[in-house]
């Protein structure tokens, strides 16, 4: 119990004398010069990063599941099909301006 005493003690006094000492000093500008150029290059925090990892883990799957649905609506009757079906297709509507044409001459 005495020897573990005596190394707190020892270990607090060194811990002041380091806390009161230009060491700490230096190591509070290091940190400040650090810090600051390190917001100069724009990076980013791990919290930061964490946060848009998940972000983009949702974004990722949820554009998988539009996917899926996507696909899903496409392998049964298209939209498109659905809304112009009462409409001529396209050779028909060639076909349609080349008789016009052929009347007008």
């Amino acid at each position: 119990m005495i020897g573990k005493k005596i190394f707190e003690e020892v270990s607090a006094k060194l811990s002041e004398t380091i806390a009161n000492s230009p060491a700490k000093d230096v190591e509070k500008n290091v940190k400040a010069m650090l810090g600051s150029a390190f917001n100069r290059m724009d990076l980013v925090t791990r919290e930061e990063f964490d946060i848009q990892q998940q972000v983009l883990i949702k974004t990722r799957t949820k554009l998988t599941e539009l996917e899926e649905r996507l696909a899903r609506l496409e392998g049964s009757q298209p939209l498109e099909q659905v809304e112009t079906s009462d409409m001529p297709s396209a050779t028909e509507n060639a076909e349609q301006a080349e008789n016009t044409e052929n009347k007008a001459v």
